[in-house]
C-alpha cells in the first residue's frame, strides 16, 4: 500500500508498501469475479450511494470537477463499484468528508467505466486515493487500506487535507447534493452528476450544463444574459467570473505564463494572464498583490485595464473575505 502519513502544502510526505487490491492487468481478475455485486449503489448488498458531499464523477464531468478544486479540495477515489471489497472503504470516506460539511468533497471514479481517467492518473489498480488541490493531485494511497490505515486516512490525513488547502487559499465550501439515502441522491450517483445540480436555479441551468461540458465561453455569455434580467444576482456575478477565468486560462501552460510573466514584467497582457493562473490555482492574494503592484510601480496607462479584470476576481471570494476589502481599498487608493 502507498499510504501518506503526511499531507503538507508542500506536498505528499509517503511511505511504500504495496497491499494489492484490484489489478487492472489482465483481462479476468478472478479474485474480483468472486466479490461483484449486482445491486446498484444505494440499494440492499449494493455499494454506498452519492450524496451529501460526494458524488460519481465521469469522463465527461472530470474537467469541470478538477476545476472547482480551485475552490474547495476533493478527494478523488477511483475505484469499482461493484466489488463489495471497496464498500467499507468508500463508506468510511463518505461519512468522514459528509460530516466536515463542505470543506472538502469526495469525487468517485468508475475505473472499469472510466478507464482514461485512470491511465491520466497512472493508476495500476484500486482502490486508489488522491488528493485534489487546485488542480494538482497528490497521490495518497494503492491499495486496500486496513483498519487502522483507513482511521488515519479519516482521522488525520482528511483534516491535513484541508489545513494543506487552506494554506493555498483553496477554502471555499463544496455543494450540498441531498440526502445520500434519498431517491435524488441516487439517481445522480447512477448518472455520475455534479454535486450541487440540484441547487441550480432555473434560470442559470444552461449556464451550468454550457460550464460543466467546458464550454466555458458559452457559459460566461449565458450568465451574462442572467445579468442583463437581474444585475444583483451575486451567484450569476461570481459563476460568470469563474467562466471567463476559465475561459482564458484554463488550458494554459502554468510554466510558459509564469516564465513569460518573469521575462516581461511591464507587459500588462503577462501580468494579467499570470494573476488568472493565481486565481486558477486558489492565489487569491497573489492574484490580486500581482495586478495591484503593476499598477503602484507606474502602469498608469493599463489601469483600466487591470481596474475590469479585477473587478472580475472581485466577484470570486465571499463578499466577507477580508482579502477582498484590503484590495478594494488599495485599488480606490490607486486609482486617484
Amino acid at each position: 500500500m502507498l499510504y501518506a502519513n503526511r499531507v503538507e502544502s508542500g506536498g505528499i510526505m509517503a511511505e511504500q508498501q504495496f497491499n494489492p487490491g484490484v489489478s487492472l492487468a489482465g483481462a479476468v481478475d478472478l479474485e474480483a469475479l468472486k466479490h461483484q455485486v449486482k445491486a446498484e449503489p444505494g440499494q440492499a448488498g449494493g455499494a454506498p450511494a452519492a450524496g451529501g458531499y460526494v458524488i460519481d464523477t465521469t469522463e465527461n464531468t472530470f474537467q469541470a470537477m478538477v476545476q472547482t478544486s480551485a475552490t474547495f479540495p476533493i478527494l478523488l477515489l477511483l475505484w469499482v463499484p461493484t466489488d463489495d471489497r471497496l464498500f467499507p472503504m468508500a463508506r468510511a470516506l463518505g461519512d468522514a468528508v459528509n460530516a466536515l460539511n463542505g470543506q472538502i468533497q469526495l469525487s468517485r471514479i468508475d475505473i472499469s467505466s472510466n478507464p482514461s481517467i485512470a491511465q491520466a492518473l497512472q493508476v495500476q489498480g484500486v482502490p486508489a486515493l488522491f488528493a485534489l488541490i487546485a488542480g494538482r493531485p497528490m497521490p495518497l494511497l494503492q491499495g486496500l487500506p486496513g483498519d487502522d490505515e483507513l482511521k488515519q486516512l479519516t482521522d488525520e490525513v482528511i483534516p491535513k487535507i484541508i489545513e494543506a488547502a487552506a494554506q493555498s487559499g483553496v477554502n471555499g465550501t463544496a455543494p450540498y447534493s441531498g440526502d445520500p439515502d434519498s431517491d435524488a441522491a441516487k439517481s445522480a450517483g447512477a448518472t455520475g452528476a455534479v454535486a450541487g445540480a440540484e441547487q441550480v436555479p432555473p434560470e442559470h441551468a444552461e449556464a451550468h450544463r454550457l460550464a460543466e461540458e467546458g464550454d466555458y465561453a458559452g457559459a460566461a455569455a449565458e450568465y451574462e444574459r442572467v445579468l442583463g434580467s437581474d444585475p444583483s444576482d451575486a451567484l450569476a456575478a461570481r459563476e460568470r467570473a469563474k467562466a471567463l477565468l476559465l475561459a482564458r486560462s484554463g488550458a494554459a501552460d502554468v510554466r510558459d505564463v509564469r516564465a513569460a510573466a518573469a521575462a516581461a514584467p511591464d507587459d500588462v497582457e503577462a501580468q494579467l494572464a499570470v494573476a488568472d493562473i493565481d486565481m486558477i490555482g486558489g492565489q487569491i492574494q497573489d492574484a490580486f498583490d500581482r495586478l495591484l503592484d503593476f499598477l503602484a510601480a507606474g502602469h498608469k496607462a493599463d489601469i483600466e485595464q487591470v481596474r475590469k479584470r479585477l473587478l472580475e476576481y472581485f466577484a470570486i471570494p465571499e463578499p466577507t473575505d477580508p482579502r477582498l476589502t484590503r484590495a478594494r481599498r488599495r485599488l480606490a487608493t490607486l486609482m486617484y
